[in-house]
């Protein structure tokens, strides 16, 4: 799910780092957000709506609509879709939601 070849242009070396979502391990390229990240380990919903329990993912993509919130162990709720993502990140869905995989 990322862009390996390109007529256009050639991605640059990246360096992969390990990271957990909701206690699964995941790795990422350190520097691309999170949400990225779980975007191409096939991760569709972030967390679960407080009122209606529907479904939540990336949305907007620039930080304006919090749909991708979910909690980053030391820091708290977060932005998935404006935080790079790092070695060693534990995040969990936003707390009082659930996250689930496609």
């Amino acid at each position: 799910m990322r862009v390996i070849s390109h007529p256009v242009f050639t991605p640059n070396k990246v360096e992969e780092v390990s990271f957990t979502y909701a206690g699964r391990p995941y790795t990422g390229h350190k520097g691309e957000s999170i949400a990225a990240a779980l975007l191409a380990n096939g991760v569709r919903t972030l967390r679960h709506s407080e009122k209606s329990g529907e479904a939540r993912g990336l949305y907007c993509g620039i930080g304006h609509c919090y749909e991708c919130r979910i909690h980053l162990a030391g820091a708290g709720e977060i932005r998935a879709c404006i935080t790079p993502v790092d070695e060693g990140m534990i995040l969990t869905p936003k707390r009082g939601g659930t996250g689930c995989e496609s």
